[in-house]
């Protein structure tokens, strides 16, 4: 009788062992297949998000993107904190107007193009209608306007031209040199890219309403330039110049050469774009340049080049014709030297 008990006591611990391993079986098969699901639902709607997995953005400049938004949301805590500092009385007064100055948003950001060998453009620039000194932070300052000259490096980094250039900074503080993002090296080849890079480079550094490209060569009526560009401040996406097309050219010895020139049909015309001389695109769509940077296609010319970005995009084109420079009678902001 003993024995039969202990053999039954020994089968009910055999069974009950054998529920509780199937059921902790079922426990962790469950939360595999819920894991599973969860991965396969984030995984399909990431690919609806991004269209099947074809992002537009690189890794490289996702991650930055991530790094950015970290920074923004450490950025907004310690502006809760000086919040609080500030009703507390903790705050200098010197600090809080820094603060402040720091927070208001440009109308305008203004790159003027240049390269070597150009300093008496760059001098008459200066004398007709760019504020020097003071008043080129008084002019930021008041009207939202800043502007710098815009240069890369010369392919034998450190020689004169780039010594030329650094002394000349040094005395005018007026320059925007592209060292920090790709080291741009100074070609005029690689003027589209230039253009790319002032836009990057801009955007990352002043809070603008508008980035607007000019040539070294043009002269300016700053303040018109700050009227009609304050005309397009309700349109959020725009891209503002003197709208053009013309034909692309095909042989290599022709001035305008364009070697991807069969990308533009039969008919060989450039789709229309603003002129190279000065244009202007409001915020958004410098933001986009900047994180699409590596996929951007840079043809022969910076004009054609830019037109490109947008030409697929939800963008007001605005044929604004107080910016074809060709003449000042024709009620043109700006003139071509």
């Amino acid at each position: 009788m003993g024995s039969r008990g202990s053999n039954f006591g020994n089968r009910m611990s055999f069974l009950m062992l054998s529920m509780f391993a199937t059921m902790a079986w079922f426990y962790v098969a469950g939360r595999l297949w819920q894991d599973t699901e969860s991965r396969v639902y984030l995984v399909n709607e990431l690919d609806k998000r991004t269209g099947q997995g074809k992002s537009s953005v690189s890794v490289d400049d996702t991650m930055k993107i991530i790094t950015c938004r970290e920074y923004q949301k450490r950025l907004a805590d310690l502006n809760v904190d000086l919040e609080k500092a500030r009703h507390e009385g903790f705050v200098p007064k010197h600090v809080i107007e820094n603060s402040v100055t720091t927070k208001k948003k440009l109308l305008a950001v203004v790159g003027i193009m240049t390269m070597f060998g150009r300093k008496n453009n760059r001098d008459a620039i200066r004398k007709a209608w760019m504020p020097t000194g003071t008043a080129l932070k008084k002019l930021e300052e008041e009207k939202g306007i800043a502007i710098r000259f815009v240069i890369g490096r010369s392919v034998n980094q450190g020689d004169s031209s780039d010594r030329k250039i650094d002394s000349e900074n040094r005395e005018a503080n007026d320059f925007m040199i592209l060292v920090c993002l790709e080291n741009h090296v100074e070609t005029t080849e690689e003027r589209a890219k230039k253009t790319k890079l002032f836009l990057i480079h801009a955007v990352e550094l002043w809070d603008a309403e508008f980035y607007a490209k000019i040539n070294d060569d043009v002269y300016v009526n700053i303040d018109a330039l700050g009227s009609v560009l304050a005309s397009h401040l309700d349109k959020p996406r725009v891209y503002i110049g003197c709208m053009k097309s013309g034909e692309v050219y095909s042989q290599p010895k022709q001035k305008w050469y364009e070697p991807d020139w069969w990308k533009f049909g039969d008919g060989k015309s450039y789709f229309r774009h603003a002129s190279g001389e000065v244009f202007a695109i409001s915020q958004p769509l410098a933001q986009f340049v900047s994180i699409n940077r590596l996929i951007l296609r840079a043809y022969a010319h910076d004009d054609v080049s830019v037109g490109s970005w947008f030409i697929g995009l939800d963008v007001k084109h605005v044929d604004e014709g107080k910016f074809c420079c060709s003449s000042w009678a024709s009620g043109a902001i700006c003139a071509s030297a």
